[in-house]
């Protein structure tokens, strides 16, 4: 494609006059020196000169050419090039948005029946990295750590691939208890994360959970220093209330007979719950050199976040009250 520069760079033939031309300068009519009549064939220095000095100087119109441009027929409109300015050519972005919520939706929609990830098969796993890939490379927040009002809220974890966590998700090792729900608080303006698992079971409600500093480290990644371990004070149940049956390694445990036994204790059970569930939360200081990760966010919006961990886990988070959740 041509440019200013290159027009600027064309040949051009001058004039010389040597001695070999000389009869041609003595055939030149010479005029008196008082004499203010121009003849035919000479033109005054300083008229050349300001004549040539007011012309406008010409605009180009750069266009692509279609036989010999390297990078091949150019689809926008021209660019104008008027000197002495300098040419700004203005590239439309596609419009990603209705693509994005559609690679969201699907993104969500894969995690039904994988329970956080640890019963996803490998067909699944293999589509969700897929449309994760998708989504980091449309990210429309490309310097997360500089738009810290997006990452403030309460972040839902819809899908995980990091192991540490399938041990409470697995429902052989707790064949009562239910994990509710698995979040991240995030307070941009005193820089805190806290992570949080909530459990529900038959006898009584409770949660655990883990409060850390974040540093930012580039326009990506935060270090997290954890500074202690919460475990909330459970909270106890009115009425028990059981199943029919549980599964246990594979097997299913009628629990018909153990109700008729906790009937008698209904208002036992309601005064203990009073008074466990005032007291404070247990708190354990975090000091070792292990309490450090790092976090890297590799998309963002106001609903959804994807995050990568030291160890290349990924987590998929959902903002608290957005339509993803439901």
């Amino acid at each position: 494609m041509a440019t200013v520069s290159q027009l600027n760079n064309f040949p051009c033939k001058t004039f010389l006059i040597t001695p070999q031309n000389s009869n041609f300068t003595s055939k030149l009519p010479v005029l008196p020196l008082n004499s203010t009549k121009p003849t035919q064939n000479s033109i005054k220095k300083s008229q050349f000169l300001t004549q040539k000095s007011v012309q406008p100087r010409p605009v180009f119109q750069v266009r692509a050419s279609d036989a010999d441009d390297e990078w091949g027929p150019d689809k926008e409109e021209p660019v104008v090039i008027e000197s002495p300015g300098v040419a700004v050519a203005e590239e439309k972005k596609p419009d990603d948005a209705g693509e994005i919520e559609s690679l969201k939706k699907a993104l969500v929609d894969s995690f039904y029946g994988t329970d956080r990830g640890l019963k996803a098969s490998s067909e699944t796993r293999a589509e969700i990295v897929e449309l994760i890939t998708q989504l980091e490379a449309k990210n429309p927040t490309p310097a997360p750590t500089e738009a810290l009002p997006l990452l403030n809220g309460k972040w839902i974890l819809k899908y995980t691939s990091f192991p540490g966590l399938f041990t409470l998700l697995s429902r052989g090792r707790f064949p009562l208890v239910k994990v509710e729900e698995i979040s991240q608080t995030i307070d941009a303006e005193s820089l805190t994360v806290q992570n949080s698992v909530q459990f529900a079971g038959p006898l009584a409600s409770s949660s655990i959970s883990t409060s850390a500093k974040f540093e930012v480290r580039s326009p990506k990644r935060v270090q997290i220093k954890f500074q202690e371990g919460i475990i909330g004070t459970p909270q106890l149940t009115d009425s028990i209330v059981l199943p029919e049956n549980v599964e246990f390694l594979g097997q299913k445990i009628d629990l018909t007979p153990i109700k008729g036994l906790l009937t008698s204790v209904q208002d036992t059970a309601s005064s203990v719950a009073k008074t466990i569930s005032s007291q404070p939360p247990l708190k354990i200081p975090l000091s070792n050199s292990n309490a450090e990760s790092w976090l890297l966010t590799t998309y963002l919006d106001d609903e959804l976040r994807i995050s990568r961990g030291d160890a290349g886990s990924v987590f998929v988070l959902v903002k608290e009250g957005s339509a993803l959740l439901n």
